[in-house]
């Protein structure tokens, strides 16, 4: 979700209902040379629901460096409203420039070298008093989940989220949640808790999660365009769609919330790619898209919006 789980964003999921939200993936090895661009990703802001760092590298060192760093605040440019509630290690980015440093979902291949990271960022993370959280995926291109999970809660992890899928899939074919079920045993007596990830787009799908042994589900892409989705997840026999009005207001107070954060230009050219999410699908959505594509200021973003509002 690198790219996309932002302070603007993260405070809109957690006003429908996440109880607590997990920040933009942060180089281990930028923090500890004090990469400022590094450290903005760390921020954290007023309204949000409690936010997990999460941070990505292969050396054990530099990973426990980097989790005190982001626990204690001492780095530049270190902004917390509330402090952070954990530090979670990935090791399930399947992309390429992460996986070829030997980093994300490359660890899957090197057990101890990723077992020896957990400890290392667990007992920095037992000082501060926050746990340690690993994301994982079911292996590089056969399923070593089970195993591996075991290894990681051995070593301290406290919580684990397994994305369906390996990283040959990457994204596709659809995650397997029932492959949860075989992480769930052999870790059921660590006292880790599994989170179920990948495709969780509905009350549904999160159930079918939860009968396969985890005891929480992490949304990922789905609410990128649809953050009303965590409102249905804790209230699923309500099931209440968002109108028309909502979603537009919703679009432009977000754009409104980058802009305040990033200045007009950068916010409104950041936030283009974004606001699409919100009115995929929806009738006149493509030239409504087209006039944010070509919006410069603020001003002209939220002009479209209202236009468009009122043909329909």
């Amino acid at each position: 979700m690198a790219g996309f789980t932002d302070a603007a964003f993260r405070r809109i999921c957690g006003s429908f209902g996440a109880d607590y939200a997990v920040s933009e993936m942060i180089s281990a090895a930028a923090l500890t040379r004090y990469d400022r661009k590094t450290a903005d990703l760390a921020k954290i802001t007023a309204g949000e629901p409690p936010v997990v760092l999460q941070i990505f590298g292969r050396e054990p060192e530099t990973m426990a460096r980097a989790a005190d760093m982001l626990l204690s605040g001492d780095y530049p440019g270190c902004s917390y409203a509330a402090p952070p509630a954990g530090i979670d290690i990935n090791m399930g980015c399947p992309m390429k420039k992460i996986v070829s440093n030997g980093e994300g979902c490359a660890l899957m291949l090197h057990p101890d070298r990723a077992a020896a990271i957990v400890s290392a960022v667990r007992e920095v993370c037992e000082r501060h008093g926050v746990p340690a959280s690993v994301k994982i995926r079911l292996g590089w291109d056969a399923e070593i989940a089970p195993s591996f999970a075991r290894r990681m809660a051995e070593a301290g992890a406290e919580r684990i989220t397994v994305h369906c899928r390996t990283r040959e899939q990457m994204y596709a074919p659809s995650a397997d949640p029932s492959a949860a079920a075989r992480v769930a045993e052999a870790i059921r007596d660590t006292g880790a808790i599994l989170v179920g990830n990948g495709d969780v787009a509905s009350p549904e799908t999160a159930a079918v999660y939860l009968a396969n042994g985890c005891r929480e589900v992490a949304v990922g892409r789905a609410a990128l365009g649809d953050p009303w989705l965590f409102r249905r997840l804790k209230h699923p026999e309500e099931d209440v769609r968002p109108t028309l009005e909502e979603i537009k207001s919703l679009v432009v107070s977000f754009v409104a919330d980058v802009v305040r954060e990033r200045g007009e230009v950068r916010g409104v050219r950041e936030s283009r790619s974004r606001a699409a999410y919100f009115i995929k699908g929806m009738r006149g959505s493509a030239a409504l898209r087209d006039r944010l594509n070509r919006a410069v200021t603020f001003d002209e973003f939220a002009r479209a919006v209202e236009e468009w509002q009122e043909k329909e």
